[in-house]
């Protein structure tokens, strides 16, 4: 049995999904990479089940304690590491939502985003829906003052990560991901790019991420040295937010993808 229909508060990638699938039920569907955001989206949708699966205990946390209504009797949330080749190796899912799964893979399970899509086409009987962002880091120094801000933020950002001895999120091309869905045996049937305005909850959420990886480092020197940069560059960007409404120079993509 299915639930009433609720009025979906998602953002424009999900909504942009709920077009895509138009009357194609839902059915049990499988959130690869489940946060709160695409957990609170599905639970607005009409679905027979849904499964999410996350890779942090801390994650799974904080949906549950955001959102401790919000699951039916058939609904979870379990954590998992998609590396495991028999982690739901005998689950099938109508529906596979893989939102912004790709780029944060690389903290759990490094590498293995060139096996990611075969490894999710047994458990897919029919969509995949893949939401990402194109690569802004491992790239030319942009043009515009925009660009060139984030670009700054994006490297100091992922060198503190790897000081601190974890791994940054690593994001892929849509025409990447697109090559990786025909070869894993998925058919690709849409492919949707989305001009963004980045905020200060952006700014803000990666240059705080930059200063909590390296309060550990052992060289007080580095530590401020690193800090001062990180401010600098928030100042720099919340300056460039306050003059033209938001930082505009990355692009998210929707991929809709059918099994063959």
């Amino acid at each position: 049995m299915t639930e009433k229909k609720r009025r979906s508060k998602g953002s424009l990638l999900f909504r942009t999904i709920e077009e895509e699938q138009g009357n194609l039920p839902w059915g049990n569907v499988l959130d690869a990479g489940a946060g709160v955001n695409s957990i609170e989206w599905l639970a607005g949708l009409t679905t027979d089940s849904i499964t999410g699966v996350t890779g942090s205990k801390v994650e799974k946390r904080i949906m549950l304690n955001q959102h401790p209504d919000i699951l039916r009797k058939q609904d979870t949330i379990t954590v998992g590491n998609w590396s495991d080749v028999d982690f739901m190796s005998n689950q099938r899912f109508d529906t596979v939502i893989a939102d912004y799964l790709l780029g944060a893979i690389d903290g759990f399970a490094p590498f293995f985003q060139s096996y990611l899509f075969k490894r999710l086409r047994p458990l897919t009987l029919k969509r995949l829906y893949i939401t990402g962002l194109e690569p802004y880091v491992p790239v030319s120094r942009p043009k515009s003052p925009a660009g060139q801000i984030i670009w700054e933020i994006g490297r100091l950002r992922d060198a503190c990560v790897l000081l601190s001895g974890a791994n940054p999120y690593r994001e892929y091309p849509a025409l990447w991901v697109s090559d990786q869905l025909q070869s894993s045996g998925f058919e690709v049937i849409s492919v949707k790019h989305f001009k963004t305005g980045l905020k200060r909850l952006f700014v803000d959420a990666q240059i705080n991420i930059a200063l909590s990886s390296i309060q550990n480092l052992k060289d007080p020197d580095l530590v401020n040295l690193l800090s001062k940069r990180a401010q600098n560059l928030r100042k720099r960007a919340l300056e460039i937010i306050k003059e033209e409404g938001a930082l505009r120079h990355c692009r998210n993509y929707l991929i809709s993808a059918e099994t063959r």
